[in-house]
């Protein structure tokens, strides 16, 4: 691809990446359709809502829609989460999915770019600090264990959904973890979505003390090698406004925003 303007990538994304479902499914996981949307559940501490679009839905068919995701977070007696985009038609969806109690979380920027320029370098860290991959248990608790100290909210089912994943097809993730004499210190990892063209990024929280050291940027060389070595030519990020401005210096470019909309029962 050679047109990098956002809106080009912003179409490729809709088309390759979305809605996002797991392929295979791993064990313990829930797919469920309902009309336009997916309900995803297992594969972390709260089912995901997730499409392409719409399909045209307005007014009170909408509220109907909303009204059954509430409704399947009730039975299920956990939170379900609304992964709503900037674009996402019809515009009012925000107020509608606010009037049915969803609340609105950190809003991310959708970064997408080629994964060329990034594979071509290598990964550097600072000295005393290696990169490795992991699969096994242990190390999944120790990603969760660091999440959950960084973000100051129980992300403990991280190491669960992880490890059904790697369990489901080794080769749909490659999770790589930056440490210091023993200690984590960040940790990230990289999905190959099946039958598409595009890789995507996930974590890089590193703890306070090493950052601005260039550990983020090594984690996203690592895994945008990875995903080169699989010839994939895309690479896609949600980042928070810390991560933007070091995505942005790599090539990659905001093409959406993406918002988290989570009903608690």
């Amino acid at each position: 691809m050679t047109d990098l303007d956002a809106i080009t990538l912003r179409t490729a994304y809709d088309t390759h990446l979305r809605p996002g479902l797991p392929a295979p499914v791993p064990d313990g996981v829930l797919v469920e359709r309902d009309g336009p949307v997916f309900r995803v559940c297992g594969l972390d501490s709260r089912c995901l809502v997730t499409y392409r679009d719409l399909g045209g839905l307005t007014g009170t068919e909408l509220d109907g829609l909303i009204a059954r995701q509430v409704a399947a977070a009730v039975e299920r007696g956990e939170p379900v989460e609304w992964k709503l985009h900037g674009h996402d038609e019809p515009a009012d969806l925000p107020q509608r999915l606010r009037t049915a109690g969803f609340v609105p979380e950190s809003e991310e920027s959708v970064m997408v770019g080629p994964v060329a320029p990034l594979a071509s370098a290598l990964p550097v860290v600072p000295e005393g600090v290696h990169l490795r991959e992991v699969t096994g248990r242990a190390d999944l608790e120790r990603i969760a264990e660091l999440e959950t100290q960084l973000w100051g909210a129980d992300l403990s089912g991280l190491a669960d959904g992880l490890a059904r994943e790697i369990d489901a097809d080794p080769q749909s993730i490659t999770v790589v973890v930056a440490e210091a004499d023993g200690t984590l210190v960040s940790a990230g990892w990289v999905r190959y979505p099946a039958e598409s063209t595009f890789a995507t990024l996930w974590g890089g929280s590193t703890r306070p003390q090493w950052r601005r050291q260039g550990i983020h940027r090594a984690l996203v060389t690592y895994r945008a090698r990875s995903a080169g070595q699989r010839d994939r030519t895309l690479l896609q990020v949600d980042a928070g406004a810390e991560s933007r401005p070091l995505l942005e210096r790599l090539g990659l470019v905001a093409v959406t925003t993406t918002t988290p909309y989570v009903y608690t029962p």
